[in-house]
């Protein structure tokens, strides 16, 4: 009987020490809107038609860049948005987990994740297109008439400091890890385009892509509120 119970208190002793398995949750980028403040700040932006990309380079926007000691832009993020990660004294990812948020897979190797511009710098780049604005009442007889006037909002017209903050904002919800071919997929794509794979991220995506947005007052297009006004829609709060 004393064997029995002894058995049982060693059993219910191991039990109890054993670890709790780690859950991987989505580690969220700084400062992300709640859904009242993303409403006001997309009601802020300006609607404007987008623009080609001439011009346009990645190297234009220097990333990525030395944040801390050894470490760069990547490796920050990495440390993060991942759990229990491990780093080597060059502040590389040696071991640890990966939860992507667009589309729920998780990764033990850091060369399976990117990290994502939340705005892609080629978003960002694109001059919009001419407004186009009636010509003053003083002048009658040219009074159907209009007038171009140029709204270069985009990161075109950007020094190039301002355009390597943009593309190493670790500030506001500009970068996170995410599954690499799920990324390689978005491109450059506008949330008009291209959306999370998993619905149940529309909201934060949408939360993220305004605020950033509004951080670097770039304009969206007609199109581009049109859906993150029906992402915004999926928000509880």
């Amino acid at each position: 009987m004393k064997a029995s119970i002894f058995v049982a208190v060693a059993s219910a002793a191991l039990v109890s020490a054993a670890p709790t398995p780690a859950v991987l949750d989505a580690r969220a980028p700084p400062n992300i809107p709640s859904k009242s403040a993303a409403t006001t700040q997309l009601a802020g932006l300006t609607v404007a038609a987008q623009g080609p990309q001439t011009g346009y380079s990645r190297d234009l926007f220097p990333h990525w860049i030395t944040q801390s000691g050894a470490c760069n832009t990547r490796e920050e993020v990495l440390k993060r948005d991942g759990t229990n990660v491990v780093t080597s004294s060059a502040c590389a990812a040696t071991s640890g987990s990966w939860f992507s948020p667009y589309d729920g897979a998780t990764w033990t190797a850091a060369s399976d994740v990117d990290i994502d511009h939340m705005v892609p710098l080629s978003n960002a780049w694109k001059v919009r297109l001419p407004l186009l604005l009636p010509l003053p009442a003083t002048h009658p007889p040219l009074s159907k008439l209009f007038i171009l006037t140029p709204t270069k909002s985009g990161a075109a017209s950007w020094t190039t400091a301002r355009r390597q903050a943009f593309a190493n904002d670790l500030t506001n919800p500009q970068l996170l890890a995410v599954t690499d071919n799920v990324n390689q997929a978005k491109g450059d794509k506008g949330p008009e385009e291209w959306k999370p794979p998993l619905t149940s991220y529309y909201c934060t995506y949408s939360k993220m892509w305004i605020k950033v947005k509004s951080v670097y007052a770039l304009t969206i297009t007609s199109a581009e509120k049109s859906a993150l006004t029906s992402m915004l829609a999926t928000c509880s709060s």
